[in-house]
């Protein structure tokens, strides 16, 4: 381990994986390994089950066919955020009072609630009450959730989504961060994503299942 380093070994590997809804299969036959320290973007037509796949990987869904594992996650620890397109804010919530009750659920494992406000762009907002914020603002409080409570692997659905170009430039920021420390991410995103290093970036093009 580095002195950066702060997760334990883990791979996470999926073979001939199927995913869909209803018994209705969006995606089929997918495989992938994933290594401390590493990031896959999931790429594809709507339709081609990103989400669903990230879902089934929470696992919120049960694949219809295939295996997904985590190597070395501790089954007695919550070892993934799913962050997904939706937000989840609490309107009547200061946007202080919002990060720190995820903090507190979630296990407040990672930066204080005012220090990921600021570096999520939001320092200056912790006193409003979340439901007026903006869409793009209501990303950065989601996005904060991450920072508040460590956890190694991150599932991501549309990171970006509503996000300026400052929003973008600091998922890039806050994914080098993370798999800097080890960490590993999976994200459905139709926007780029460029990291410092781009040999820690793979990419899993998604097709419509026959």
């Amino acid at each position: 381990m580095t002195d950066r380093q702060v997760f334990s070994p883990l791979r996470l590997s999926a073979s001939g994986l199927s995913c869909g809804r209803g018994g209705i299969a969006l995606s089929t036959d997918i495989g992938f390994e994933l290594a401390n320290g590493h990031a896959l973007l999931l790429r594809g037509p709507n339709g081609t089950g990103k989400t669903t796949l990230l879902l089934t990987l929470a696992g919120v869904i049960a694949p219809l066919a295939g295996s997904f594992a985590a190597e070395g996650a501790d089954p007695d620890t919550r070892w993934l955020h799913y962050c997904g397109h939706r937000n989840a804010i609490k309107a009547r919530l200061t946007v202080l009072e919002d990060l720190s009750f995820w903090a507190e659920i979630n296990g407040p494992t990672g930066m204080a609630p005012r220090e990921a406000l600021a570096e999520v762009g939001l320092g200056t907002l912790d006193g409003l009450d979340a439901g007026f914020l903006s869409a793009g603002q209501s990303r950065r409080l989601a996005l904060a959730r991450l920072l508040v409570s460590l956890r190694p692997v991150w599932l991501l659905d549309e990171p970006t989504a509503a996000l300026d170009t400052e929003g973008h430039a600091l998922v890039t920021r806050l994914l080098d961060r993370h798999l800097g420390m080890g960490g590993l991410a999976i994200a459905a995103t139709h926007d780029p994503i460029t990291l410092s290093d781009p040999t820690r970036l793979g990419v899993l093009q998604l097709e419509r299942a026959p």
